[in-house]
């Protein structure tokens, strides 16, 4: 994560004082750093960085890139808090942020969808701590092949493809965050699923047939 955004978390004067007086719930936190607290913009994004950081990297493939737009998102958020108008939820707010600013970065970029960038990107996935040496390996293996394929995929497939498969969210809330119908959101998930499963049959033939 970049360090503005964390300056927002961590930065003594805005970091938090637990007390039984201090509100929790996102709904709460928003009204009470609208009010002037910004410690509760902090746990906010003390809350959130993570996941919003882990969601972008499988989006863009790259850390930097994710960094740098998770970063901006919560700056983002904290100046239009105003408008954040409650009928979503924070978190779902702050993605779609998060989508624009990718969209923009997109714009300025010329869209590159290759084996070799993919592999690149897909790189730099961290590894799971948790498993042992040969699992970790073979685990590692797998999740890149997955990131290459996501990658080669459409801007507009992935993003679906993470919401559901890696972020869990139901048909409603993709729809919610991306302004679809929940008949349009299985529709584009159906395809995009079909165009993942076809990149990867072409980087693992002998295992995809099995399937």
């Amino acid at each position: 994560m970049g360090t503005s955004a964390r300056s927002l978390a961590s930065n003594p004067s805005t970091t938090m004082h637990q007390s039984d007086e201090f509100p929790t719930d996102d709904a709460q936190l928003v009204r009470a750093t609208l009010a002037g607290d910004r410690q509760a913009f902090g746990v906010l994004v003390e809350r959130y960085q993570d996941r919003l950081f882990n969601t972008l990297v499988r989006l863009t493939g790259s850390r930097h890139d994710a960094s740098d737009l998770a970063q901006d998102a919560f700056v983002q958020a904290l100046v239009k808090l105003d408008t954040f108008r409650g009928d979503a939820q924070f978190y779902t707010w702050l993605y779609r942020i998060a989508m624009n600013l990718s969209f923009s970065q997109r714009r300025k970029r010329r869209p590159v969808a290759s084996v070799d960038v993919a592999k690149e990107r897909a790189g730099e996935e961290p590894m799971d701590q948790g498993a042992g040496p040969d699992q970790d390996l073979i685990q590692q293996e797998r999740a890149q092949l997955v990131q290459q394929a996501l990658l080669l995929l459409g801007h507009d497939q992935r993003q679906i493809l993470v919401l559901r498969e890696m972020e869990s969210c139901s048909y409603d809330q993709i729809g919610e965050i991306l302004h679809l119908p929940v008949g349009t959101v299985r529709s584009r998930l159906f395809r995009a699923r079909m165009q993942l499963k076809e990149q990867l049959q072409a980087m693992l033939p002998d295992e995809m047939s099995e399937r």
